[in-house]
């Protein structure tokens, strides 16, 4: 779940800005040195302290398999999707930045920051994401 959802993600579900099944929504791995300022990144050309190493190339990777669903039971909404892998990677992350690929880093909006709270490393391996059981976001 985000540790981190941007102010302008916000505005941006109440003026439809996004289409979290059609569009194309990114994540791109940030290291340590990331601290998300959620009043004022925006875009993906906000972004800073992205990593870099073999296997990973700048902008992160597309999430398939996207899902909204209406959870009545839980009274939340929730965005799903596949868990994102970057084989044969060697890589450091401390997180992860979901946002909406546009092709153009200044229109691409930044949705939320997930914090995986110690630096995860792969080596010449598979670097996963594997998702929150209950969805990548959830709103109450």
């Amino acid at each position: 779940m985000p540790n981190a959802v941007y102010n302008s993600t916000k505005a941006d579900l109440l003026r439809a800005d996004v289409d979290y099944v059609d569009d194309t929504i990114n994540v791109a791995l940030v290291t340590s040195a990331y601290s998300p300022d959620v009043d004022g990144d925006s875009f993906y050309s906000d972004l800073t302290n992205e990593v870099t190493g073999t296997g990973y190339t700048a902008g992160g990777a597309e999430i398939t398999t996207k899902t909204v669903t209406q959870d009545d039971t839980n009274d939340v909404g929730v965005f799903d999707g596949d868990d994102v892998v970057w084989a044969s990677s060697t890589i450091t992350a401390r997180g992860a930045v979901i946002y909406k690929d546009t092709g153009v880093a200044g229109t691409s909006n930044l949705i939320c920051y997930v914090d995986f709270g110690v630096d995860k490393s792969s080596s010449s391996a598979d670097f996963t994401i594997q998702w929150n059981s209950a969805g990548i976001i959830n709103i109450t």
